[in-house]
């Protein structure tokens, strides 16, 4: 039995882009559907159940964000990887805010599609509900049920707080939170304007359980819109 292609629903206005996109992604064996307005992606999105969202917050009528918000309202599911306007921090940030998972700004590598899309679709069962009772990524062991994380065998004193942030990116690992929704998860709603709590435990944390806190491995910083839990280079 062949193994089921993996779906894609590209929404995007610009026929170019759709017909590159399709070319590129079909040749590496995904499935592609596709939809130039947010309404007709909300269709389809209910009718074709595809496995991801390539998104351009751009769209006419109703735009990227509403259709993010609008996905966002009923499910965690699928990822959502939107396209953006090179140096329109704003947008990304709203994006991510609004439940989408990455950005890909224009103009775009298809190599770099693609790399995102996997990346995506391998953290897509790593959801908060699905979460394990233990993890070991590198030199990283977390005892969820216990509260404890190890360095390499080695117990580490975590506070309550920074424990609570390093789960919060742990469960959403390859996943970029920007500050506003580490705020609200770890500190709560009246924190969502204190960025530099986040700031300040991001750099405890690194000093804890990174070899090297001024270049960090596991802590990814994504300037100007929030940080992210990266495994890739652990696992290979």
């Amino acid at each position: 039995m062949s193994k089921r292609k993996m779906s894609i629903l590209v929404v995007e206005d610009e026929i170019e882009i759709i017909r590159t996109l399709q070319r590129s992604l079909s040749a590496h064996n995904y499935e592609v559907i596709s939809a130039n307005s947010g309404e007709q992606a909300l269709t389809l999105l209910e009718r074709e159940k595809p496995d991801l969202l390539l998104l351009d917050l751009g769209l006419p009528g109703m735009n990227g964000l509403e259709v993010c918000r609008r996905i966002r309202m009923n499910s965690h599911l699928p990822p959502i990887i939107v396209i953006t306007v090179k140096n329109k921090e704003s947008d990304k940030v709203r994006a991510l805010d609004l439940g989408a998972d990455d950005y890909i700004s224009k103009p775009f590598g298809i190599n770099e599609v693609l790399a995102r899309i996997r990346v995506a679709l391998r953290h897509a069962s790593f959801m908060p509900e699905k979460i394990e009772q233990a993890l070991t990524i590198g030199p990283l062991q977390i005892d969820f049920t216990q509260r404890l994380v190890c360095l390499e065998g080695k117990e580490l004193k975590l506070t309550p707080t920074e424990y609570d942030l390093l789960r919060v990116l742990l469960e959403y690992r390859g996943k970029i939170l920007t500050q506003t929704m580490l705020l609200t998860k770890v500190w709560g709603n009246d924190y969502s304007k204190q960025s530099h709590y986040v700031h300040v435990y991001i750099n405890h944390l690194r000093r804890k359980i990174e070899a090297d806190p001024a270049h960090p491995r596991f802590l990814e910083t994504i300037t100007g819109v929030g940080y992210r839990f990266n495994d890739e280079e652990l696992e290979g």
